[in-house]
Order: C-alpha cells, then structure tokens, then sequence
C-alpha cells in the first residue's frame, strides 16, 4: 500500500502514519514538518514523473511508500496520479483539511455555493471567467497563475470583486489579506499562497442550498422576451436565440462576446448558462438595458460602451461570439470577431444582402461555416376565442466553428 498523508493546514501528521515508512514522498516543508524514519529515503517533489518511477520500484518490491501532500490529497491533488500509476486499491488515503475549506473557515463564510477552479499548471483564463461569472470563487493557484495575475485580469472587467488572499494556512505565518483586483495586481505575493477566494460581496449569499457547488442552472433558456426590457420589439427573438445558445454552447469558464447587444438578451443568457459574458454596445440607452436586465436576472454582465470593431481591441479572446447588431460595418465586426474566437462566432442578420460578405468573413478566419433560414409563427388571439398563426420576421443565422477548445480544473 501507498498511504498519503494531508497535511500543511496546521493539523499534525500523525508518527503512526509515516511508521516503518522506506520511502517518503513530499514538499520540502513537509518533509521538514514531520518526524521521519531515520532510515527512511526521502524525495522533495518537483517533477512527478521521476518521482512515480521511484515509488514504482519501491511499491514493486511490497516496500513501504508515504507520500505527504497538502490539504485534501483526493481534491485537485496527487491521488489522481497516484491511482492512475499504481490503481486506487493500492492507496490509503488519509485526508487532511483542504485550503479551501481552511480559507472560507476563517471568514466565517459557507462554502456549499462556492466553485473552485484550479489554476495550478492549467492556462488562468478559465479561473479569470469563473470569477467573473460566479459570486464566490475559490483558485488553486500556481506559478504564472497567482494573486498577481488573477488581479490584473480582473481588473479590466470586474474591479468590485473582492479577493481574499490566503497565504501559509495552518503556520505561524499564516495571513488573509482582503484586497481589490487592482491591488492584488501590483503586488509580489511569493510562493507562500495557499488559496485566491474572489467574491462578488452584492451576490456572494445565498438561500439554503441543498447541491454543492454553483448555482444550479437555469429550468429554461431562450427566455420569453416579456423577460427583457427593449425598445421598440428590437430584440433577438426566443427562437432565434435558442438556436444561437445552441451553436455558441456557453458554459463554467468560458468567455463569451454579445457585439451589437441592444437590449443584452443574448448575454444574459449566456450569463444564466454560467460564461462570463462582455457585452459591447454604441447606444447610450441599449447600455443601461444591458445593465438592467442582467440585474432583473441576477448575473454579472461586463457591459462596453463602445462601437465595435474598435472597442473590441481591449477584450479578452472569447470561447464564442454572437454578432447581433451592426449596419455596413458587419463584415468588418465579424472578420475581426473570427480572427479571435476560440470556438465559434454566431451571426444574426435580418438582411439578405450581408448573408454572402459574413459568409467570406467566417470562412476567410478559417471556420467552417453553416447557417439556416429561420421562420416561424406564433400563436395569437383572435375575436372569437380563436387563434391564428402571427409570423415573425424572417432571420439568418450564421456560424463559423473551429475545433473546441476543452477546459480543465473546474469543479461545480
């Protein structure tokens, strides 16, 4: 057997665990935290795989292995290695209390309606947009992927959110500093970070919870569009925004562009779906719109007043991109939208001539590109107690999609 120890959140390793042990796994300060066997070999952690191939001729040889590991082994930790290697039956895993829980503990917060999301050796755009569309985050954070970092990208976009930055939990030096994005960018925080907690205060509780994790997710989408203040019926209409969501597929930890938003259904939407989500719109009064509705429907839009394509130039690369809005400039909008999109762009049109120019934007990005014809009647009332069939202006929707691009180290 492989017994893995958790420790480092001020809980002692217990000397019967690491009794009798020929060889132990661990980080220098775990090392130097616990009481070994004298005879015992000992490996610092760098590398893992040098490490596995030690254990293997040890585990081989029916040799005892001890591996320490921080926290909670089974929780964004080595177990998962471990049972790949060697096969969960040939591991004795004896947990210790995760950062996580350790962090949120001592602010006297839940953390039932938390998301975590790792960070640690995985691209940090995926911890950026779950901060930015959930209320109470908690990042495992690493190398290149810490406060400092964290802080900048949230700056941009989120500067309310608050971070907690939890740093040596369970020692001496243990310390939770609360900061803003701003000012946890302009700091050097070392190597001592233990967990990033970022809450969004305005949101952050919530009801009784009964699932762990974010926001159970929404019962219907494509949303009437009495949900929506508009002006004037200018507005995507459900059925064309059922087929949109579809094609740009938001999702925890995507980023997702709504160009030409007008009244921002198309955002909140992909809001409800969990994606952070910037809206960009010119009219002064489309973005107050934008603002209130993702209030009335209680999520977090980044709102830009701006035309696009320019404004376009100081946003994050988006996962998906729906293009709803736009005169002669469309192809331009869409031809920038395309060299920048991870996934796939999405493009409402209500008139034919600009079908064959987005066409040769999308596919000139090298998407491939699909669209429908959408039509449709809805029910209405007439005297009588009758109803008739009332159609709705015809719409094009355009896509371009590349290979998606898959997300790691989210944990709802």
């Amino acid at each position: 057997m492989i017994t893995v120890v958790g420790t480092g959140t001020g809980a002692p390793v217990p000397l019967e665990a690491v009794a009798g042990a020929e060889l132990v796994v661990g980080g220098r300060r775990h090392l130097d935290a616990v009481r070994l066997p004298e005879a015992a070999e000992r490996i610092v952690l760098g590398p893992l795989a040098p490490a596995l191939d030690a254990m293997e001729e040890y585990v081989g040889k029916d040799r005892r292995v001890v591996v320490l590991a921080s926290g909670d082994p089974g929780f964004f930790g080595i177990v998962r290695a471990l049972a790949e290697r060697f096969g969960a039956e040939r591991l004795d895993v004896r947990p210790g209390v995760s950062s996580v829980a350790t962090a949120f503990a001592r602010l006297g917060l839940t953390w039932d309606d938390a998301v975590v999301v790792s960070a640690h050796g995985r691209d940090p755009r995926t911890a950026v947009n779950v901060c930015r569309a959930h209320p109470k985050v908690a990042v495992l954070t690493g190398p290149g992927a810490g406060p400092a970092e964290l802080g900048a990208a949230l700056a941009r976009t989120s500067p309310g959110r608050v971070l907690v930055v939890a740093s040596a939990l369970g020692s001496d030096e243990e310390r939770l500093e609360r900061v803003s994005p701003a000012e946890a960018a302009r700091r050097d925080w070392g190597t001592a970070v233990s967990v990033v907690l970022c809450l969004d205060e305005t949101r952050a509780l919530g009801p009784v919870r009964t699932l762990a994790g974010a926001a159970v997710g929404p019962s219907g989408w494509a949303l009437d569009e009495g949900g929506f203040a508009h002006r004037d019926s200018m507005i995507t209409k459900f059925e064309v925004r059922a087929l949109a969501l579809a094609r740009l597929g938001p999702r925890p930890g995507d980023l997702v562009w709504d160009v030409g938003s007008g009244s921002g259904s198309v955002a909140v939407e992909c809001a409800r779906l969990g994606a952070a989500v910037s809206a960009v719109e010119k009219a002064p009064d489309g973005v107050e719109r934008i603002r209130a509705n993702a209030g009335a429907h209680g999520v977090d839009v980044h709102v830009v007043h701006e035309a696009a394509p320019d404004a376009l130039d100081q946003l994050d690369d988006p996962d998906a991109v729906f293009v709803g809005g736009g005169g002669r400039e469309l192809p331009d909008i869409v031809r920038a939208c395309a060299r920048r999109a991870r996934r796939t762009v999405v493009v409402a049109m209500a008139a034919l001539d600009r079908v064959p120019a987005v066409r040769t934007a999308l596919t000139e990005a090298g998407l491939d590109c699909d669209g429908v014809l959408l039509q449709s009647s809805r029910l209405a009332p007439l005297p009588g107690d009758v109803t008739r069939l009332a159609a709705t202006n015809p719409v094009f929707l355009l896509w371009g999609a590349r290979t998606p691009v898959s997300h790691e180290g989210v944990a709802l």
